[in-house]
């Protein structure tokens, strides 16, 4: 058996869906554009430094979806994906998850972007398998606006697919080969971890990073 790991925002996307979603919910009004947009801004150069506290960010990205019904949140998110996300989808991306999936492979997307946003762009990319992280919701569905468990993010991403490996009886040695396409230096643990990582597209600390030690470096843009 072999596994094939997607990050998604700016690899499988030519964007950042966590990013997109909060000025998506500004355009709507849900968001106050002055309070939000320069905090979002901000949180985004973070991302990209390697320096966010993913705990804070989490604090203002999902106290949002406390604030609303979550069928109007619903709602929302489907016009979100047509508009914004679709668009954004690499030219490449397709043909790359294909050619797992016609080997064979398990492929999982992995994102620290909340499951709420990114389940249905893994359902458009045709993969089945999602590891996120996961908004808390109350016993009605409704959120609460707090992160469930650990964040997907950096050595939380190694944790939690041992995590999903483990509640499907499987452990690393259960591949013979691994894949994980990423864009960012974020994903450095568990583009460690891999027998085959691979950088796409990637930011300077990553591409310097990657032909150091000879990983493969391709483009699906």
């Amino acid at each position: 058996m072999k596994l094939a790991l997607f990050d998604l925002d700016n690899t499988l996307i030519t964007g950042d869906s966590d990013f997109e979603w909060a000025q998506f919910l500004i355009e709507k009004k849900a968001l106050d554009r002055e309070l939000h947009e320069a905090r979002n801004l901000e949180f985004y150069e973070q991302y990209k430094a390697g320096t966010l506290d993913i705990h804070e960010f989490l604090d203002f990205q999902l106290k949002p979806l406390s604030r609303h019904p979550r069928s109007q949140l619903e709602s929302w998110r489907s016009e979100f994906i047509k508009k914004k996300i679709e668009p954004l989808i690499a030219t490449g991306a397709r043909e790359l998850i294909e050619k797992h999936m016609l080997d064979g492979d398990l492929c999982i997307i992995i994102t620290a972007t909340n499951s709420f946003v990114t389940a249905p762009i893994a359902q458009i990319l045709g993969i089945n398998h999602l590891i996120a992280t996961e908004p808390e919701t109350q016993k009605d569905g409704e959120f609460t606006g707090k992160v469930l468990g650990t964040p997907c993010f950096q050595e939380g991403k190694i944790e939690r697919l041992e995590l999903w490996l483990d509640q499907h009886n499987l452990t690393w040695l259960s591949f013979l080969q691994s894949w994980f396409y990423s864009d960012s230096l974020n994903d450095l643990p568990l583009l460690s971890k891999v027998t085959h990582p691979v950088a796409v597209d990637p930011d300077a600390v990553l591409k310097k990073h990657a032909e150091e030690n000879d990983w493969s470096i391709i483009s699906l843009r």
